[in-house]
């Protein structure tokens, strides 16, 4: 069923000392969508994602979170079962998240902790499918020829394509991909959404990623959600977001910085 809810967000909350960063969330989301998640820094995007990878528990009330028909928290509690859904659950982060002194391919490989025994994984005794995997997501990823070098010496590009491939190795489902282009180039950024396009067309992953480039949502995702002050203020296709629409999310300073050849 390519259109069944592979999660669901029911009246999240999330506040920081006086400060509300998610203000009753609710947002379902269907099994093979790509959704950009947009809005102002501080509108709680970056937020959205670390509750709905239980990185941070949402405030305690009515809110629920849940992925594959699971629990993920609720009542301001994180379930005791999220082990199990976070191993389908890849998290991608805007500063790569690679242990720097590792080689790639160890990154890449620590993907599949969640199936081999975590001795293993220290040992760097990895089974023979962990190490086709590993070196099957890298070429796809265009950075095989970097899996021996330590993560530290590469692009921040490569670190982010790598970090893709931990993704792959992990057999995630979901990909929630926090700004994964707000500190690359131009070229490296469109090979990275390309490289996430391409897990959501190509392997029918569902990938939610929040971006500041308003033109790479458009461009690339299907469904964009806007948020404001902790509040979604557009869920729809990005035919439904010109000019007007966007200034409203983001201000009347969004002018200034329209690009050109945006709708209007």
């Amino acid at each position: 069923m390519p259109d069944a809810a592979v999660l669901s967000i029911r009246k999240a909350s999330k506040t920081f000392g006086q400060r509300r960063a998610l203000d009753e969330i609710s947002l379902e989301v269907r099994r093979g969508e790509m959704i950009a998640l947009i809005g102002p820094s501080g509108s709680g995007k970056s937020t959205l994602l670390r509750s709905i990878s239980a990185l941070q528990a949402i405030d305690p009330g009515e809110g629920r979170i849940e992925a594959f028909g699971g629990p993920v928290q609720e009542n301001g509690r994180i379930s005791g079962e999220v082990r199990k859904t976070r191993t389908r659950i890849g998290f991608i982060f805007q500063q790569f998240n690679l242990v720097g002194r590792l080689s790639l391919f160890t990154n890449v490989a620590l993907g599949s902790l969640g199936r081999i025994a975590t001795a293993r994984g220290l040992l760097g005794l990895w089974p023979a499918e962990t190490k086709t995997a590993v070196m099957a997501a890298l070429a796809r990823m265009g950075v095989a020829d970097y899996a021996g070098q330590r993560a530290n010496t590469l692009s921040g590009g490569q670190q982010q394509r790598g970090a893709i491939a931990r993704a792959l190795v992990q057999r995630a489902k979901i990909v929630l991909a926090d700004e994964p282009v707000a500190s690359l180039d131009p070229v490296s950024a469109r090979r990275v959404m390309e490289a996430l396009c391409d897990l959501n067309r190509r392997d029918g992953l569902t990938v939610i990623v929040t971006l500041h480039q308003v033109d790479y949502a458009l461009r690339y995702c299907e469904r964009i959600v806007a948020l404001k002050a902790g509040r979604i203020v557009y869920d729809g296709p990005p035919s439904g977001l010109a000019k007007k629409e966007l200034v409203d999310i983001y201000g009347p300073e969004f002018e200034d910085v329209f690009w050109e050849g945006a709708p209007t």
